[in-house]
């Protein structure tokens, strides 16, 4: 595979690169953001396999977000356990929640949101209460400009 530009490795999200990550929202780019913590074995194994995602699919922007370190800003999401996904483009949470470490489940989560026009995946944001409520609670921009 061919190396990709540093811009499109996942970025480790501290105070000074917020900015970063809301203009890759406010250009509608998407945002895949693996929720972590220092201390989780689990996410350690797949903080490689996070940066094999972003090499694969380069047009989307990776964040990896330890949610100790980043508690200003993702301080009241509810995560059961991780790692934990947030997909979101411009202000529309794809997805929330647990995914297993596997690469190849994480790749067929990217490519099964990445083929549904923005007009179905705008649908299915309010189609069920657990999606409404990733709206409210888990928008990315939000949580960044609030804190």
């Amino acid at each position: 595979m061919s190396s990709q530009p540093a811009d499109h490795l996942p970025i480790v999200l501290s105070d000074e690169c917020h900015e970063v990550i809301l203009s890759a929202l406010q250009a509608q780019q998407c945002v895949v953001a693996c929720l972590c913590a220092a201390w989780c074995g689990t996410c350690d194994e797949f903080r490689d396999r996070f940066a094999q995602l972003a090499r694969r699919f380069p047009a989307l922007r990776f964040v990896w977000i330890d949610v100790e370190d980043q508690a200003a800003v993702v301080g009241d999401l509810d995560i059961d356990n991780f790692p934990t996904l947030l997909v979101q483009q411009d202000d529309v949470v794809n997805f929330f929640g647990t995914i297993l470490p596997d690469l190849h489940l994480a790749e067929r989560l990217l490519q099964s949101l990445l083929e549904q026009s923005p007009a179905s995946l705008a649908a299915q944001a309010t189609g069920s209460p657990e999606r409404r409520q990733w709206q409210r609670e888990c928008n990315l921009r939000t949580m960044l400009e609030q804190a």
